[in-house]
């Protein structure tokens, strides 16, 4: 499969809002404008989502919209025994009021309904930061974490649809960022450490069809004091021209193609096999715990299992040094949804 590098910077869209370039760079070149954008306003989806976890908990920050509908979640969860909180204000109808940043170096705070949540990008750190009241059944929570991000390859895609020449997606994903910090659950502190914690950033704007369906795997850590991680990927639109799937190993991107899902077992608990098209990501997976979302209102129908679990194997850097994982904790999600 071939994949088309983006090494030119410009805008985004072009003046008939499609997609300027298509294919993936290790840098943010394109420059994201909501103006430009020709489709209409309700098909607008943007988010930023953080993810901190260790081998024995998590804890996820969403700051996001579908131009109709939107919301900012924190929520905590520990593999073992499968506690977790979640905590969610619901934004009816924000379009573009919310003010999403047009760059992943840029910070938001929002506070709706008992839940704050807030990003800053400064001095080479990641920020993050929130606070939510308790309510019948979740106790009020409140989390500090720092992330180290220094200059870095990255994994960005620019990917259009089938279903019209005005949908996109531009996503950048950012992970292996050492955490330091802690979430408080109550009366409880669980802290991360960046020697064992890893942060994540999922960052998409686009315009989406209605029904989608997409495979995401992720995960960081670190190898004899080296820093390795992988994004693997399928669905997310028309991949010809690229596809998600990446290693990064001490801050060095090293592309990879096509990845198959195994996506045939009759239960997301079942070990899974993830390989790629020229043998350098063959990796087994056994799940240890399934985040389920579901979000069921009027029209909109989204359901997702992000699994956990151990990822064993072995990834093929560009210069064909093997890197060897043994039971690193990571994930691999299915997501079904009409929105």
């Amino acid at each position: 499969m071939d994949q088309h590098r983006i090494v030119t910077a410009g805008p985004l869209l072009d003046a008939h809002g499609v997609l300027a370039q298509r294919g993936y760079a290790t840098a943010p070149l394109l420059a994201y404008r909501r103006g430009d954008i020709a489709a209409p306003p309700w098909r607008i989806k943007e988010w930023d989502f953080y993810q901190v976890s260790n081998d024995e908990y998590c804890v996820q920050f969403t700051i996001g919209h579908a131009s109709y509908a939107g919301q900012l979640t924190l929520t905590f969860f520990r593999f073992a025994d499968g506690l977790r909180f979640d905590r969610t204000a619901m934004l009816v109808a924000p379009f573009g009021r919310l003010g999403m940043p047009a760059s992943a170096e840029e910070g938001i705070t929002v506070c709706r309904g008992g839940v704050s949540i807030g990003f800053r990008v400064e001095a080479g750190r990641r920020w993050l930061r929130a606070e939510t009241t308790a309510t019948k059944d979740t106790p009020a929570m409140r989390a500090r974490i720092a992330l180290d991000a220094p200059p870095a390859d990255r994994l960005v895609i620019a990917t259009p649809f089938h279903e019209y020449p005005e949908a996109f997606y531009y996503n950048q994903k950012i992970n292996c960022l050492p955490a330091d910090g802690f979430v408080q659950v109550g009366d409880e502190r669980f802290v991360f450490s960046p020697d064992t914690a890893f942060g994540l950033l999922d960052w998409g704007r686009g315009v989406w069809p209605f029904s989608t369906e997409w495979f995401w795997g992720n995960g960081s850590t670190r190898l004899d004091g080296h820093l390795f991680g992988f994004n693997i990927g399928d669905g997310f639109g028309d991949t010809s021209a690229a596809s998600e799937n990446m290693l990064l190993y001490d801050g060095v991107a090293h592309k990879l193609s096509k990845v198959s899902f195994d996506a045939d077992s009759p239960h997301v608990m079942d070990p899974k096999h993830f390989g790629s098209d020229d043998g350098r990501f063959e990796m087994d997976f056994t799940p240890v715990y399934d985040r389920v979302t579901s979000t069921k209102l009027a029209f909109v129908d989204n359901r997702c299992h992000q699994v956990f679990g151990t990822f064993t194997g072995t990834a093929v850097l560009d210069d064909g040094r093997a890197i060897h994982v043994t039971d690193m904790m990571a994930f691999a999600e299915h997501a079904v949804n009409h929105w």
